[in-house]
């Protein structure tokens, strides 16, 4: 791309998220939501390929309707108050519709669809804008109205995203998908504290993109997009599969890593709110989710691939440390003793 372009577009990203997380007003957060959508378009469709065209295509179909939806319910909560203040969200259609179009541009269960589609067809560094920073303005509407919506409605997507993104990644084979899966997953955690502590689906979504930012990093410096091609990663960078593992693990909410904080901290809080069943069916399912993690990091660290002669081999190359990827991997696995500092805040 070129770099005026890629200038361009990642400030006009910056000023879409900024205009819509400061704006109390619909018609700012709206336009604020376009300029985002706007703004990562070229992004998706760089690589000229079809499939990136195609990416491109089903998320500004999806994008589009979303924004038009949030603007009808903004309308139709301003004709029944006289007013378009964010937070001032009282029509019981108007919050319906609302629910559906931020689940649809996050990409909760049941509007996921388009999500891993739109990742697989993207580059490893779109796919990271995708999977954090473009979750963010719509995530912040979501905490803004949260009073407002339907609490039921809001734990029912919660279950069922982190229910189905859990199945259906456990037999892909594409690491893209497998994020995809795992975003969906955690955005179901997010959305099921949302109602009772905000700040704690705040917590959460800044560590899951410290962790997934890690993560993708990793992953585009070795040039790994499939799974065969994670099994023999090591052989050019030993040292990164090793922190990716870690890192993995980490994404998987196992202790003592930090991915461990939030999943604690929610269950804490819903137990505490004495929904005791919500708590319990998001920690059986996050057993699913786990599977697949597990299963990244046997093949990118435990287990050696079945090798043959005709295999292509991976020479190894001493690449000098990246220094953003290694602090992001120290600050995923060991930010949980900081718990006791954190959870007073909340």
């Amino acid at each position: 791309m070129n770099p005026y372009a890629k200038l361009v577009t990642m400030t006009s990203l910056t000023l879409g998220t900024t205009i819509t997380i400061s704006s109390n007003h619909w018609a700012m957060a709206w336009a604020g939501l376009e300029i985002n959508t706007i703004a990562i378009i070229p992004m998706i469709s760089k690589s000229h390929h079809p499939r990136a065209t195609e990416a491109m295509i089903k998320y500004f179909l999806v994008q589009a309707i979303a924004s038009a939806t949030i603007l009808f319910s903004s309308l139709i909560n301003a004709w029944s108050t006289g007013q378009w203040d964010i937070t001032q969200l009282t029509n019981p259609t108007s919050c319906l519709l609302l629910t559906t179009a931020i689940a649809m541009k996050l990409g909760l269960v049941p509007f996921h669809f388009w999500f891993p589609e739109v990742l697989q067809g993207s580059s490893l560094t779109t796919a990271l804008l995708l999977s954090t920073a473009m979750k963010f303005p719509p995530l912040t509407i979501l905490l803004l109205t949260s009073n407002s919506l339907n609490p039921t409605l809001l734990t029912l997507m919660a279950i069922t995203s982190t229910a189905l993104s859990g199945w259906m990644g456990l037999n892909q084979t594409q690491l893209r998908k497998i994020l995809a899966f795992s975003s969906i997953s955690h955005l179901g955690w997010m959305t099921a504290i949302i109602i009772y502590t905000p700040k704690l689906t705040l917590l959460t979504f800044f560590l899951y993109t410290l962790l997934t930012s890690a993560i993708f990093l990793a992953l585009n410096t070795s040039h790994t997009t499939k799974l065969s091609t994670l099994m023999t990663s090591w052989t050019k960078t030993p040292m990164l599969n090793a922190t990716l593992m870690l890192t993995l693990l980490s994404l998987a909410g196992l202790p003592p890593f930090t991915g461990f904080l939030p999943k604690w901290l929610i269950i804490q809080e819903l137990t505490k709110q004495e929904v005791t069943f919500t708590a319990l069916t998001l920690a059986l399912l996050s057993l699913l989710s786990l599977f697949f993690y597990l299963r990244l990091t046997y093949s990118s660290s435990v287990t050696l691939p079945p090798s043959s002669i005709n295999q292509t081999k991976h020479w190894y190359i001493n690449k000098n440390t990246n220094l953003l990827i290694a602090t992001l991997t120290s600050l995923s696995t060991l930010l949980l003793p900081l718990s006791p500092l954190i959870s007073p805040t909340i």
